[in-house]
């Protein structure tokens, strides 16, 4: 949560910094030659050992082309986007950038991004990624980044806890109204030491499978919501009645356990969360994560294409590089290549690239996600449009309110009152 909180404050005080910046180059030189002797420069966000990751990365780019020095540096994920502020407003951005989803709309408009189109092929082979997965990089037609790894909205349960307790496992893919009674029935077979799930409509990823099944997005492609007051009032008094059942666990006790989730903790046997949060749960769990399970998440319409694939991060190129070419090569051999795959494992998410997937040895965990990711193709759909500027701060706007519904301190007429207030600010930045 600090990090989102961060993230946002930064995004707000970039806004202006990053107005008005130029145009991207014309695209390949002709005369383009590899053998030359290039510098690049790498920037990600991570820890020492996602820094040894690419250390080792990068020697094994340098093999194949050893004219091409690459000098990388590293933050944690709020300073690193403190410092592309500054570069941003001084267009001076490294030549390749470890990108995260929340930032792409906002340096793709002001034109920050090189366009990635006239490269691929050439420079950055497309062969191994779907056309959903490589679309997840186009900002207003424009593709200004690959995505590295891929993860999907998924039910994660704990059959450890299940086994404990006395519950059933669930079955994944019910209705919502069959999910909240599964977790009735759980809170009631674990006596007050176990609840069937959390609350899920304190999260808005839950509000945006329930659009998308109706043919929605939470926003269109101008960055318009596609949701009205109505939805949202429906979507919450739904949990008002879940929460009055019994069926989840208290706010209250959620608080107590903070920052680990109820699910985290041990007291809830199911979680509606990214499936890339699976490694954070088993950190969590210790002993108890051999019963960490996935399942499809609840459908509002049976046939529904309600999910879709999320970039996990996404590799960028600067349109100030002076290399771009070399650049390319440079992203290709971290998104594309079984070279990068067997250095890197699932430390960037489950890879999005069959071909760096091919390198990849999967543990048990990494592989249940790949067998959930491949469980709901027949429910994978388009993904939505890139996040809008903002975007950030309404999902912590979302959770907020979600946390104060639980508690009693607002009405659901009160809650979307108030996130409306708040969404309409943020959209007129």
């Amino acid at each position: 949560m600090k990090r989102f909180k961060i993230t946002m404050a930064v995004v707000a005080s970039a806004a202006l910094l990053l107005s008005g910046c130029g145009g991207d180059p014309a695209g390949p030189r002709s005369d383009f030659d590899p053998n030359a002797p290039v510098t690049l420069d790498l920037a990600f966000w991570g820890n020492d050992t996602r820094a040894g990751f690419y250390q080792s990365a990068i020697a094994k780019f340098n093999e194949k082309y050893p004219n091409i020095t690459v000098n990388s540096t590293f933050l944690a994920f709020p300073e690193f986007w403190e410092k592309r502020q500054i570069e941003a407003a001084g267009r001076d951005l490294p030549d390749v950038m470890q990108f995260d989803y929340a930032y792409l709309r906002q340096y793709s408009q002001n034109r920050l991004l090189l366009d990635l189109k006239p490269y691929l092929g050439k420079y950055i082979k497309t062969d191994g990624f779907t056309e959903s997965t490589l679309g997840i990089g186009v900002v207003n037609g424009v593709t200004t980044a690959l995505p590295v790894g891929t993860n999907a909205w998924a039910m994660f349960t704990n059959t450890a806890l299940l086994g404990k307790s006395g519950g059933t496992p669930y079955a994944g893919g019910t209705s919502w109204d069959e999910y909240a009674t599964w977790m009735g029935s759980v809170t009631k077979a674990g006596g007050g030491a176990v609840w069937g799930g959390t609350d899920p409509t304190g999260r808005i990823q839950n509000f945006e499978i329930t659009l998308r099944a109706n043919g929605k997005n939470l926003f269109d492609d101008a960055g318009a919501p596609q949701f009205t007051k109505a939805e949202l009032t429906a979507f919450w008094s739904g949990g008002a009645q879940v929460r009055g059942a019994g069926a989840t666990i208290p706010t209250k006790r959620l608080l107590e356990v903070a920052p680990k989730s109820g699910f985290g903790a041990g007291l809830t046997a199911s979680e509606l969360t990214w499936d890339n949060f699976g490694a954070g749960y088993a950190g969590d769990l210790g002993a108890d994560a051999s019963g960490l399970a996935l399942a499809a998440p609840p459908v509002t319409k049976a046939g529904a294409k309600d999910l879709y694939l999320k970039p996990s991060m996404l590799h960028a190129i600067a349109a100030n590089s002076e290399h771009p070419e070399a650049a390319a090569l440079l992203v290709d051999f971290l998104v594309n290549s079984q070279e990068a795959g067997e250095v890197f494992g699932t430390n960037r998410g489950l890879p999005a690239s069959s071909t760096h997937l091919a390198g990849v040895k999967l543990d048990p965990l990494s592989q249940k996600i790949l067998d959930y990711e491949t469980s709901i193709k027949d429910r994978l759909g388009q993904a939505p449009p890139v996040p809008v500027v903002g975007y950030g701060s309404i999902e912590e706007k979302f959770r907020q309110l979600g946390e104060e519904l639980g508690l009693g301190t607002v009405t659901v007429e009160q809650a979307v009152d108030q996130f409306f207030s708040e969404l309409d600010t943020i959209l007129k930045k």
